[in-house]
């Protein structure tokens, strides 16, 4: 069996160009840290200067990086659409000294690559981390929307999103059908072509964001035996999946029994004192997630409604270690 190093992540997104880390930011040392997208607001220069200061305070060594829908500058097409059809004309020096010109966002990040930071476009990338583990990432900022904003396709059409064996990680900015995905309109807005390659792919975890009310975790356990078309109806084996959090879990309900109320209010407690979810408030222990028989998904969404915080994810796995073989 090939040699594995524990490794600590620190997942989040949504953070909208809000610097929660002000009062918010979790202590805790990570080996990397994973920004799930929607970077901004509304894809100014000012709040893309947020997030790179917040992540800069961050303590980890790696942090990955990619863009979210509302982050449409970084969207070169989507960009220049939104400019070109803007009513009343809108003055190119004024769109320059709010948004940048093309390009401008993405350097802001090229500049930061001394700090850590990583902006990843849509693919498979490598890195030997300083822990000596090897991470294989899959990143996507592609969501399925009939409307103008940046990196979306439209939902009949679906995407490709090529997702190889071996990755242990899958880093989308919207879930995928069926996980995590429900709005408040109970409605589910996940991609049905990405859940049906990550069952493929089976990743130690997939992480995302997008559609704020979905926050929480849930450890799937795959089904031996796929299919040519998998679903979440048809891949999961449920018997031996658990939700464990979700919105519902935290928030108090006015249905909720004293016993409940008062474990809700410790939970978050605990978040509070922390500035992070962990495991240790599941139901089980899932460590370490079974490589090809589980997949952990996480919707680490901050931005969430006005009276409550959601708070990004403190997650260790199993990784590889880097071998001698390897570096020849």
């Amino acid at each position: 069996m090939a040699p594995t190093v524990q490794t600590r992540l620190l997942i989040m997104s949504d953070t909208h160009g809000v610097d929660f880390s002000s009062e918010n930011r979790p202590l805790q040392c990570a080996d990397v840290a994973l920004h799930c997208g929607d970077l901004t607001n509304g894809s100014k220069l000012e709040e893309f200067h947020t997030t790179l200061n917040m992540l800069k305070m961050i303590n980890a060594p790696l942090k990955l990086v990619i863009a979210g829908n509302h982050d449409f500058t970084l969207d070169h097409a989507a960009f220049k659409s939104k400019v070109a059809d803007a009513v009343p004309a809108l003055e190119p020096e004024l769109v320059a000294r709010e948004y940048g010109r093309l390009g401008h966002a993405r350097q802001l990040f090229d500049d930061a690559k001394n700090a850590g930071i990583v902006f990843l476009d849509e693919g498979t990338h490598r890195f030997t981390l300083k822990n000596g583990a090897m991470l294989t990432i899959y990143a996507s900022p592609f969501t399925p929307s009939m409307g103008a904003w940046g990196f979306q396709y439209h939902p009949n059409r679906g995407h490709h999103f090529d997702i190889q064996a071996g990755t242990d990680i899958v880093m989308t900015h919207g879930p995928p059908r069926g996980i995590s995905d429900f709005t408040y309109g109970r409605e589910r807005a996940g991609c049905p072509d990405l859940f049906a390659t990550v069952a493929r792919a089976r990743p130690r975890i997939h992480c995302f964001g997008h559609i704020h009310e979905g926050w929480g975790a849930k450890l799937v356990t795959w089904k031996d035996s796929g299919t040519d078309t998998p679903s979440h109806f048809t891949a999961i084996d449920n018997q031996n999946s658990t939700v464990l959090e979700k919105l519902g879990s935290l928030k108090k309900g006015s249905f909720d029994s004293d016993e409940m109320a008062e474990e809700k209010r410790v939970k978050l407690e605990s978040l509070s004192r922390t500035g992070c979810s962990t495991m240790s408030h599941c139901a089980q222990d899932i460590h370490p997630i079974q490589a090809g028989k589980q997949t952990l998904f996480i919707n680490a969404s901050i931005m969430g409604s006005e009276d409550f915080v959601q708070r990004p994810w403190l997650v260790d796995i199993e990784l590889p270690l880097k071998t001698e073989t390897l570096e020849q």
